[in-house]
């Protein structure tokens, strides 16, 4: 791989216009149309999808998890800003930051396979949607179908949110991306504008981190792709894996310094419980006050619910 994002083409006439296919693509209204402008579906391996408890929300007891403990989340003082707020539409997750995140936010989820990431993704749509916004959600590593079909199990119709107009589904080659990450900086933020976007998802930035063998050219495309979208003026939530080393990094240690927010899904293996267990934690959010506190949370067949009330210890 070249860390530069350059190709060698036969001619120039065989290199294809990335630029006008990825603005081609927002136009889009089904799954061919990522093929039908050059661009291949998802890399498979998503992480997120087949890991739900089914049923209904479960009772956090249940579960081993202890009661109360909840006073970090309690906030003694207001936080009085100007900035408007929009919710993660995660239950309880969104009662831990107060205030809610503020607009035009780039935000970052961390965390391992199987962490409910991708499903994160969705359910941040999902809530745009239900407050009459408008979403894009651009996944490097599914398909259009399989995206919408993972939306559609946990009951959120985003076939008809596209047809709508409510929604756009953009499924890119990471490799094709790299190679054009330029034209699509250049573009991005008016294609947003013109789709009327008010949130964006990219699932995930690290396999786009990975087309760069160079660290300081990794570096210096993430900077710049990130300062794209914070320029698109929409807020933005990207996922990313986790260190193999710190649940608490990214893979490359790169994004979350570049990111107003941090979210972090993770596994805890305590010795006295019987099973695996999944936790989240927020450890920042500029321009808002948030609870510390690590809780737990389940992914079920209606999404990821953070039990606020519970504690993971």
């Amino acid at each position: 791989m070249s860390g530069d994002g350059d190709d060698d083409w036969p001619d120039d006439e065989d290199e294809p216009d990335e630029e006008d296919a990825f603005a081609d693509a927002f136009a889009g209204d089904g799954p061919d149309d990522g093929d039908d402008f050059g661009f291949g579906g998802g890399g498979g391996g998503g992480d997120d999808f087949g890991f739900d408890a089914g049923g209904d929300d479960p009772d956090p007891s249940e579960f081993g998890f202890g009661g109360g403990g909840g006073g970090g989340d309690e906030f003694e003082e207001e936080f009085e800003s100007d900035i408007p707020r929009i919710e993660f539409g995660v239950e309880g997750l969104d009662n831990m930051v107060q205030g809610g995140i503020p607009q035009r936010s780039l935000l970052v989820t961390i965390g391992g396979a199987g962490t409910g990431k991708t499903t994160f993704g969705l359910q941040f749509l999902e809530q745009a949607v239900q407050n009459g916004e408008k979403g894009v959600f651009i996944t490097l590593e599914e398909s259009y179908d399989r995206i919408v079909q993972s939306a559609a199990e946990k009951g959120w119709p985003f076939e008809e949110y596209v047809q709508n107009d409510q929604l756009a589904v953009i499924d890119l080659d990471p490799i094709e991306m790299a190679n054009s990450l330029s034209s699509i900086r250049s573009e991005l933020p008016h294609l947003i504008e013109e789709f009327g976007a008010d949130r964006l998802v990219l699932d995930s930035v690290s396999l786009l981190e990975m087309m760069y063998d160079d660290q300081a050219t990794r570096r210096t495309e993430i900077y710049d792709f990130t300062k794209a979208l914070k320029r698109a003026g929409v807020t933005t939530l990207l996922t990313s894996e986790a260190s193999d080393d710190n649940a608490f990094a990214s893979r490359h240690g790169i994004i979350e310094y570049l990111t107003d927010g941090v979210v972090v899904l993770r596994y805890v293996r305590p010795e006295d419980f019987r099973e695996t267990r999944l936790a989240v934690e927020i450890q920042k959010i500029r321009d808002a006050n948030h609870s510390r506190e690590t809780k737990p949370y389940e992914i079920t067949n209606s999404g990821i619910s953070v039990y606020r009330q519970a504690n993971i210890f």
